[in-house]
């Protein structure tokens, strides 16, 4: 899949909390092709202490209105910055990188779960819509901290079924992702999870206790997004990889974990 390094235009900024905004972005011609999984690298201008990029994951594309969607957090100076974009602003996007999740097409007969948590709920979006566009309703289960740390909710209740933990008890059921009834009451076939490693790690072993193919979408801090400074190096059954070339998807199977 080739890739393409642009200036692409703010078509809207929606704050969805204290520390998270969904920007969306459009150019003048034809966005790329990209699928879930998939990850952009954006340069942050006017931010005198950030050198280099910030690999922000696909939350969404939007064919019909040629739309980009980048769900953003504040963690740092170069996120709080990107947070700060306004409409009509450029945001210069090295993209599509990374490989993808298993494909829709690939999944159609098989029952799915999307596990996410925090900001990992992302690329879960993308791949939900791809699902439930084929006809294979697929059922989400996210995690957050409290109610006001759950994100895109009304997009994900669109696509699918919605289970929801909080480790304050403000939404859905309490304690961790692995905590909910739905583990216990549902089987599914296929897994796909992004957010913090200690869940993913945790959603891996309920996968390979309950003999579930999982994926899981990788988060390592990055720097080029190509595979040169291998500053995103994750051990792996056969060596070494990179996160940003070899993932971020992996298969659990290949994992350390």
């Amino acid at each position: 899949m080739s890739k393409y390094c642009r200036d692409l235009r703010v078509n809207s900024v929606r704050k969805l909390s204290d520390k998270h905004v969904l920007l969306k972005l459009t150019h003048d011609n034809p966005l790329p092709q990209m699928c879930p999984g998939q990850f952009v690298e954006v340069r942050v201008d006017n931010s005198p202490n950030t050198f280099l990029r910030r690999p922000i994951s696909v939350n969404d594309v939007d064919v019909s209105k040629n739309e980009l969607w980048l769900l953003v957090a504040a963690v740092g100076e170069g996120t709080r910055r990107l947070c700060q974009l306004q409409e009509g602003d450029s945001l210069n996007c090295l993209f599509p990188l990374g490989n993808c999740f298993t494909s829709a097409e690939q999944l159609r007969n098989k029952r799915v779960l999307l596990i996410g948590g925090g900001v990992g709920v992302a690329p879960l979006l993308y791949q939900g819509r791809k699902l439930a566009e084929l006809g294979n309703k697929p059922s989400f289960l996210l995690g957050a901290r409290s109610e006001k740390d759950l994100l895109e909710l009304e997009y994900f209740e669109k696509l699918g079924s919605v289970y929801i933990t909080t480790e304050d008890f403000s939404k859905g059921e309490k304690g961790f992702v692995t905590d909910h009834s739905i583990l216990r009451d549902a089987y599914f076939d296929f897994i796909q999870t992004c957010g913090p490693k200690p869940m993913m790690m945790s959603v891996a072993r309920y996968a390979m206790a309950h003999h579930i193919e999982c994926e899981a979408s990788l988060e390592n801090l990055m720097a080029c997004g190509l595979g040169a400074c291998l500053c995103c190096v994750e051990k792996t059954v056969s060596g070494n990889r990179c996160v940003c070339t070899d993932g971020p998807v992996f298969n659990i199977e290949r994992l350390l974990w």
